[in-house]
């Protein structure tokens, strides 16, 4: 199924990207193609396959919960870069009301 350059303006619009014309003419490519491949699965016939709710036989492979004491509170801060009053320290998510925000590295 090939898309119109219509239909992948329209999703880019849905997932509010804004897309250059060379964009455009790449998705519409690479979207097409993931719609074809999905066609040609559709065309197997699974009439023999019987739905699957579990990919794994049997009980769940998670070990039981079980309460054990906390760790002490300065083992959980012994890694943390920076503390204050016993607590994780970090930069703050948004600045004071009239300051710009900081630039963050990574």
């Amino acid at each position: 199924m090939k898309l119109t350059p219509q239909e992948v303006e329209h999703i880019a619009r849905l997932a509010r990207l804004e897309l250059s014309e060379a964009e455009k003419a790449a998705y519409r490519e690479q979207l097409s193609a993931v719609l074809e491949y999905v066609a040609r699965l559709q065309e197997v016939d699974t009439s023999a396959v019987s739905p699957a709710a579990e990919t794994l036989p049997g009980q769940s492979p998670l070990r039981p919960d079980r309460v054990e004491p906390p760790l002490p509170r300065q083992a959980l801060l012994a890694n943390a870069p920076e503390t204050r009053e016993g607590q994780f320290r970090i930069p703050p998510v948004f600045p004071p009301a009239g300051e710009a925000p900081e630039e963050q590295d990574g």
